[in-house]
């Protein structure tokens, strides 16, 4: 097996190990906003995983100078604070599920805003994707009959957004400095991001946090293994697989999510809800497709462009 196969398929192992975090992730999350206000539990968890990545770092001697300060400024902004921000804040608001489903949206997102960032328009499967995701946030909504977690299906839209952003940033950054240390990006881009959320939870800090025995051990989980460790899994696949199939592979994270929620939260999917759950997972499906296959078609059309004919030999009589 090559180099680049066996990295191909360290990439995928990751992707599959950060679904089974991030999917049941969202129960944890849940529970341990029981025992703290969504900004304090925001920043504990993005300050101890950066310094997790930064004790990384020094057991491996990395080198602690960074380059691209700003793109990581901004990329912990969209990131740090944008994504995972608001789906805690998301979660406070309403269910586990619904919050993960409308999170990741997340690729639809970054397909729309490819055009106006990237310069890459529209065109063939990626037309049915955008109408089946907008039909499935609507639904979410439900228009017709508004609730109290309208506010919360309009974060985790905002949630889904920046992680876009963020993803279009990384992407651009990697082919910008492609030999920028993953542990190095990740722990930086973390710490940047998490002082204007600490910031916010001293000004919106008004109960005390109850350090139960649930509480410490969703922060460590969350720290340790949904901070860190899922951070350098996501970009370690990025920079290893095409964005269709890091795509397609997430969309298990939502699944892991509703399942795991309606099992150990109760929680019940309305009809209008499920309808959009699954117009959005069609839409994910039809969109990680098209990627893989323009991904594919990319790798095949300059080995036919420079491939020289190769003609028959002669016949010997």
């Amino acid at each position: 097996m090559s180099i680049k196969k066996k990295q191909s398929l360290m990439a995928f192992l990751a992707l599959m190990f950060l679904c089974l975090i991030w999917g049941y992730n969202w129960v944890v999350m849940k529970k341990a906003l029981h025992f703290s206000s969504p900004f304090d539990f925001v920043a504990l968890r993005t300050v101890l995983g950066s310094l997790c990545l930064f004790i990384v770092m020094l057991l491996l001697k990395k080198p602690f100078s960074i380059k691209e300060i700003p793109s990581l400024i901004i990329l912990g902004l969209l990131q740090t604070v944008g994504f995972t921000g608001l789906l805690v804040w998301a979660l406070e608001e309403g269910g586990a599920g619904k919050t993960a489903v409308l999170t990741y949206t997340m690729p639809f997102w970054t397909m729309l805003f490819a055009r106006p960032l990237l310069g890459e328009k529209l065109r063939g499967w990626q037309w049915p994707a955008a109408f089946f995701s907008l039909m499935g946030i609507l639904f979410m909504l439900d228009p017709f009959n508004l609730g109290t977690d309208v506010f919360s299906v309009m974060l985790a839209i905002l949630s889904g957004i920046s992680w876009a952003l963020a993803v279009i940033l990384v992407k651009k950054l990697q082919v910008r400095s492609p030999n920028l240390d993953l542990i190095s990006l990740t722990a930086w881009q973390m710490l940047f991001g998490s002082l204007p959320i600490v910031l916010v939870a001293f000004m919106t800090h008004s109960t005390s946090i109850e350090w139960s025995n649930y509480f410490i051990g969703g922060l460590i989980y969350n720290a340790v293994l949904g901070t860190a460790a899922a951070w350098f899994l996501w970009l370690f696949a990025l920079r290893h697989l095409s964005a269709g199939i890091a795509t397609m592979t997430m969309t298990i994270c939502p699944v892991i999510a509703v399942i795991a929620s309606s099992i150990e939260l109760r929680e019940i999917i309305k009809p209008f809800e499920f309808l959009g759950m699954f117009l959005i997972g069609v839409s994910l499906l039809i969109i990680s497709y098209d990627r893989i296959k323009r991904h594919k078609e990319d790798l095949v059309q300059p080995w036919l462009k420079n491939e020289p004919m190769i003609k028959s030999r002669p016949r010997r009589d």
